[in-house]
């Protein structure tokens, strides 16, 4: 099955579970120095706001990077993901010893958890894959219910005005042939679903999200992939300074592949 193949596919839980027997989400964020930046940052974000004892829910955990990392720092993390190839991937790094209750399940219904009984929430996959806002009303919702009041919950979007660059290292006619609207430049939304700065901002407004930090997570890391992953170690650390020195500015926001919003019940 090829990607015109899943895109048809109406079905979104099979739509999604599909596109990750293509896509391996088990290697994108560890594969390269590059594509750590996006992982470095958002821990760096959510580990501001992380005390001792504090409970997480890993909502679209994917193969279980993040899960696993704050697993393995001694807290109590329950994971949640949809796609039978993550599932896999992630029980297969599980420890006998890692604290995580990891079930397979739909971002859009979080019964199994009750109100208000995590201190922070993730939702890094689940906004990827869903088309209409009603559904991310949704999936934003379900997420603030879970979390406590005075909780961090944190979202990704795939950023729509900055993967049109990236897009040229697979296709170099992408500005004459790509999937997108040629005066608006809105990218076509499958599998993945594209949100500009500003439309990230709408749903989670119209979820009723306060929003704490708005960040570029992973930044020109892919499109300058191959100058970082020939980076030594201290010019590399170096980078990762600069990096989160203009990560959070406003006028470099849209210029990243991922955005990350940090928000607060």
């Amino acid at each position: 099955m090829d990607l015109n193949d899943i895109c048809k596919i109406e079905n979104e839980s099979e739509r999604v579970s599909k596109t990750y027997e293509l896509f391996n989400e088990d290697a994108r964020l560890n594969r390269s120095k590059a594509a750590r930046v996006e992982f470095l940052t958002t821990v760096r974000y959510i580990e501001k706001y992380l005390k001792n004892g504090d409970k997480i829910l890993d909502i679209g955990a994917g193969a279980g990077e993040y899960s696993l990392y704050f697993a393995r720092k001694g807290y109590d993390v329950c994971a949640l993901e949809l796609a039978d190839a993550n599932i896999a991937a992630f029980r297969k790094k599980l420890r006998p010893e890692d604290s995580i209750e990891l079930v397979q399940g739909n971002a859009l219904d979080l019964s199994r958890y009750a109100d208000n009984s995590f201190d922070v929430v993730l939702l890094f996959g689940p906004l990827y894959h869903l088309k209409n806002d009603a559904d991310k009303l949704k999936c934003i919702s379900e997420a603030k219910r879970v979390c406590r009041d005075g909780g961090k919950i944190f979202f990704a979007f795939i950023s729509n005005d900055f993967v049109i660059l990236t897009e040229l290292f697979c296709r170099p006619d992408y500005f004459t042939a790509g999937d997108y609207d040629r005066d608006s430049f809105r990218l076509d939304d499958f599998p993945f679903v594209f949100h500009t700065v500003d439309a990230a901002r709408e749903i989670l407004a119209a979820g009723g999200v306060k929003i704490l930090h708005e960040v570029a997570s992973d930044g020109v890391s892919e499109l300058l992939e191959e100058r970082i992953n020939g980076m030594d170690e201290e010019n590399y650390s170096q980078y990762l300074r600069y990096h989160f020195y203009i990560c959070e500015k406003p006028e470099l926001l849209g210029m990243t592949n991922h955005l990350l919003f940090v928000g607060e019940k």
